[in-house]
């Protein structure tokens, strides 16, 4: 039996900045920090949320603001594997209506593939497959950049093998447990943690983030198996999926659209006759997407920013005109209200952080 893949980014994708992720990981990053005396919406506040995205089943966030306030929390709460609580936190009602499917999917296997065909829609911040090897059948959760901020892709890694492992035992039985978990980041301190929650070996330094189950396991019938139920929930997930497909490309072909006009951004109503459109058709496909077209500029302009700030040859002039400012007073307002500081100071921050990295890899 094949194996079933994570969809392939598409060229030109710009997850960072669209808006195409269910907050699901958000709402218990909340609830765990509450734990440690952490108020979070500040922290969503920061990234232009509210909590709103806490209450919506419709609002999404991009992979920016999700990771922004994933890096503040491990910050301030000090947890270096934050991602493993916030993942053992979690229900299967986490992952919206692919948690219902998984329940009343025929075998462990199908909900496995099933959970991997509509992670689009559960919220998932990795990229997930899953196929028959010689080990036995794993589960791998890919980063989807691997210029992610190190806090955070340990975080994710964590989340996302946590959260299966603590999801698989509330349906299917407690006394699951993985042939093996592997991660791509080193080995802590105190592994204790990890055996702990896995209760399997847990290598470290690994070329995958991945899971193995028994076969035997993967066979084995879900309790809650329903094939009337699952029919009839996987019908409302591929029309879900066709609808967030069609967003999703929308917000891309937008992107690109802006990207490659700066520093001139072309007019809404440019953007409407671009795509056949009336601008208000437009504005209401970029509501049901959560967003705004000003919404999407202002990413594609802080992404062309940053990348900017890196070439230290360029004047904050340079860079002003080349990402469509009017004025160095204008780009730094933007920069503050995204970073909380200066170009001038993000720039020096940049290159130190830089700078470490290229040592630690000398």
């Amino acid at each position: 039996m094949p194996g079933t893949h994570a969809p392939t980014p598409s060229p030109g994708t710009s997850r960072s900045t669209s808006a195409t992720i269910a907050p699901n990981i958000l709402r218990y990053l909340a609830m765990v920090a509450d734990d440690y005396g952490l108020d979070l919406p500040p922290l969503l506040t920061d990234v232009g949320l509210d909590q709103r995205v806490m209450r919506s089943a419709t609002l999404r966030v991009s992979y920016r603001q999700g990771s922004a306030v994933i890096r503040r929390a491990v910050e301030l709460t000090g947890d270096a594997h934050l991602g493993l609580r916030v993942g053992a936190a979690q229900h299967l009602t986490a992952w919206g209506l692919p948690g219902f499917a998984l329940l009343a999917a025929d075998t462990l296997r199908d909900a496995v593939e099933t959970g991997v065909r509509f992670q689009n829609l559960s919220g998932a911040m990795v990229l997930w497959s899953a196929r028959q090897e010689e080990p036995g059948y794993v589960l791998r959760a890919t980063l989807p950049d691997p210029a992610l901020d190190p806090a955070v892709a340990v975080f994710l890694a964590e989340e996302a093998l946590a959260s299966v492992v603590t999801l698989t035992r509330l349906s299917s039985g407690e006394e699951f447990v993985p042939r093996g978990v592997e991660f791509t980041f080193p080995a802590p301190r105190d592994p204790g943690v990890f055996t702990d929650l896995f209760r399997c070996p847990v290598r470290f330094a690994a070329a995958d983030n991945r899971l193995v189950f028994p076969t035997a396991w993967v066979r084995r019938p879900m309790p809650g198996r329903d094939p009337v139920t699952y029919a009839a929930v996987m019908e409302l997930l591929e029309h879900q999926l066709t609808s967030r497909r069609d967003q999703q490309e929308l917000l891309e072909v937008l992107e690109i659209s802006i990207a490659q006009s700066l520093p001139d951004v072309p007019s809404f109503v440019e953007q409407a006759r671009r795509h056949s459109s009336s601008e208000r058709t437009l504005r209401r496909r970029l509501a049901e997407c959560g967003t705004t077209y000003e919404a999407v500029v202002d990413g594609v302009r802080r992404e062309r920013v940053e990348q900017l700030l890196l070439r230290s040859e360029l004047t904050l002039r340079d860079i002003a005109r080349q990402a469509g400012f009017s004025d160095v007073r204008a780009l730094r307002r933007a920069v503050h209200r995204w970073h909380g500081m200066g170009p001038a100071r993000l720039r020096g921050e940049s290159g130190e952080s830089r700078e470490s990295e290229g040592r630690a890899g000398s």
